[in-house]
């Protein structure tokens, strides 16, 4: 079973590769797929925010 910390670099590893789709949806002009990303980024940011995460040098989107 994984400790809080391997939750944690599990959903900073899923943050970070969502942003990463998102900016090729949107170079590709994919909007309903840079749409759907988007959920999935500001789902994970509001987890990573309640967790005490420190965005400020991973988000890269600033959405």
């Amino acid at each position: 079973m994984p400790n809080g910390l391997e939750i944690m670099k599990a959903a900073i590893d899923d943050f970070k590769k969502i942003q990463d789709y998102m900016i090729l949806a949107r170079e590709e002009n994919a909007e309903r797929t840079y749409a759907k990303l988007k959920d999935e980024y500001l789902s994970l940011k509001a987890i990573l925010t309640v967790a005490g995460v420190n965005l400020t040098d991973i988000d890269k989107m600033k959405e």
